[in-house]
């Protein structure tokens, strides 16, 4: 019986993702700065919220952050855990529908306004189309998430970031899957005079072959297609039944199950069926 790890894309065992909340001027900034070295962002918008205070205008976000995702963050950032269920559903579907009339494509990840969240909102926000939401405790950790409603970065960018940049890209044990995942709001590096805090944070993890850089959605994404795959009781083959390729380690060799497809894997050949 072959030994099988899900892996990253193309067989990578570590991934990188950054995630910023409020979207304020300084993210034109930062958004800049993820461009140049190859980096994907999450940033999380209160569309009840455009042109406001130091907040973008409606009309810059869809240009602004293309390539990167748009997530919810509620409509206009209340503290959710001490409102009426109500409330928290009016919050939640019409961040939704304004972001989605404004990007073009479906909103399913959200981060907690003001860190605030209980178990009731937690079983709330599946029926709400939120497949994911981000908490604002940290793990210090390079792990998986185990509850995607409860998704808890590794750091935020003021706390050790540098360090733990260097720890992560010397990650080498391929038997492991790896996440660092960066958290804050753009706004503080203007606030502390910190850019090139990201900017070295960066330049020292961009282009490393065995880092996927993505973003929340698209983890998420990949390790739900996982979860669907659909191996014999001999692992002698597997197959897919989503549309996207997914890559394992099979006896210590990459082996890319592609979508809609039976790949053995005894043979390492794939089998379209």
């Amino acid at each position: 019986m072959p030994k099988i790890l899900v892996c990253f894309p193309e067989g990578k065992h570590k991934a990188l993702t950054m995630s910023y909340d409020d979207g304020t001027t300084a993210d034109r900034r930062l958004v800049s700065i993820f461009n140049r070295y190859g980096i994907k962002g999450t940033f999380h918008l209160n569309a009840g919220l455009f042109g406001t205070g130091n907040r973008l205008t409606e009309g810059e976000a869809p240009a602004l952050y293309a390539g990167h995702e748009v997530s919810a963050h509620t409509l206009t950032h209340p503290t959710i855990a001490r409102c009426p269920k109500e409330q928290i559903v009016h919050e939640v579907i019409e961040d939704r529908k304004r972001l989605e009339r404004l990007i073009g494509c479906t909103v399913r990840g959200m981060s907690y306004p003001n860190g605030s969240f209980n178990a009731e909102i937690k079983r709330m926000l599946p029926l709400l189309g939120i497949e994911y939401a981000r908490v604002v405790q940290t793990t210090g950790a390079f792990s998986m998430p185990d509850d995607w409603h409860e998704w808890k970065p590794t750091c935020h960018h003021n706390d050790r970031l540098l360090e733990r940049a260097e720890t992560f890209v010397g990650l080498h044990k391929t038997q492991y899957l790896y996440l660092m995942y960066v958290w804050g709001h753009s706004y503080e590096f203007d606030n502390d005079s910190n850019w090139e805090l990201m900017e070295q944070f960066c330049e020292r993890v961009s282009g490393q072959e065995n880092i996927w850089y993505a973003t929340n959605l698209q983890i998420m994404d990949y390790m739900g297609a996982y979860s669907q795959l659909k191996f014999s009781a001999g692992l002698d083959f597997v197959y897919n039944p989503t549309a996207a390729s997914i890559w394992l380690s099979v006896d210590g060799n990459i082996v890319e199950v592609k979508g809609g497809s039976q790949t053995s894997l005894a043979s390492n050949s794939n089998i379209n069926v």
